[in-house]
C-alpha cells in the first residue's frame, strides 16, 4: 500500500510537471550545442538543476554539469549527454531545427531525443524527489555529460578518474522509444600496427608482408 501510495504521487507530479519538462527540454533545444560548443547550454542544464532544487549543482574540469541529491553510500548515476550533431543541410529541415516549438505533445528541434529530453526528464525527477522529501541511503548524481557524439565514453572516464565518482548503477537515458533495456550498444576504438620485414621480391619466403598480416587481421574482426 505505501508503494502504491509513492507511485501514485510520482506519477501524479510528473504529469503536474509535464509542462514544466517541456519547456525546460524547449529552452535546451534553443541553444546550438555541437560537440566542445556546449558552454551555453551547460549554463543552462545548471541553472534548472539549481531552481529544481538540487542539493549540489556543479560543472566540472572537462565540461560536464553534475547535480547531486542525497548522500547514501551507495551511489546512482542517471547520465544524458547535452552535445548534438551539427543542423546538416538546412533544406532538408521542414520547421527551424533550433526553435524549440512545443506542439501537439512534442518538442521540436534538433537534440530533442538524441538526447537533451534526458536531462530535461532528468531535472524534472529531482524536482519530484526533493518534494517528496527523498531520504533514501542513497546518492544520486544527474550528469548532463558533454562531447559524446566526437568522444563517446571521454565524459564518463574523466568523472570516474577525475571527479572520483564511482556509481554502483547507471542510467543512460539515450532514445529507447521509451522502453527499458539492461544494456546499450558499446563502441571500442583501437589503433593496430603491424611490422612487416622486407626482403627481395626474388625470396619472399625470408618477409613478412604487414599488409598480409594486416588482411587477416580484418577478416577475424568482420
Amino acid at each position: 500500500i505505501i508503494m502504491s501510495d509513492i507511485f501514485g504521487t510520482i506519477k501524479e507530479l510528473s504529469e503536474k510537471y509535464s509542462q514544466y519538462t517541456a519547456e525546460n527540454l524547449s529552452r535546451l533545444v534553443k541553444i546550438k550545442s555541437i560537440s566542445c560548443q556546449e558552454k551555453e547550454v551547460q549554463l543552462e542544464l545548471k541553472r534548472q538543476m539549481e531552481e529544481a532544487g538540487f542539493d549540489e549543482v556543479f560543472i566540472d574540469g572537462l565540461g560536464n554539469v553534475i547535480g547531486r541529491i542525497g548522500n547514501g553510500k551507495r551511489i546512482l548515476a542517471i547520465d544524458g549527454h547535452m552535445d548534438t550533431v551539427d543542423l546538416g543541410n538546412m533544406a532538408n529541415w521542414d520547421f527551424d531545427p533550433l526553435s524549440g516549438e512545443i506542439k501537439d505533445g512534442y518538442v521540436f528541434g534538433r537534440g530533442t531525443v538524441d538526447q537533451e529530453g534526458g536531462p530535461a526528464a532528468f531535472v524534472t525527477a529531482g524536482r519530484i524527489l526533493k518534494e517528496m522529501s527523498f531520504n533514501k541511503d542513497l546518492t544520486i548524481y544527474f550528469v548532463g555529460s558533454v562531447m559524446e557524439e566526437d568522444c563517446d565514453g571521454l565524459c564518463w572516464k574523466y568523472i570516474v578518474e577525475e571527479d572520483k565518482i564511482k556509481p554502483d548503477f547507471a542510467i543512460s537515458t539515450e532514445p529507447t522509444n521509451l522502453n527499458i533495456y539492461r544494456g546499450h550498444r558499446g563502441r571500442m576504438e583501437i589503433e593496430v600496427t603491424f611490422r612487416g620485414r622486407s626482403a627481395h621480391g626474388s625470396a619472399p619466403e625470408r618477409g613478412i608482408n604487414a599488409v598480409y598480416m594486416a588482411s587477416k587481421a580484418c577478416l577475424e574482426i568482420e
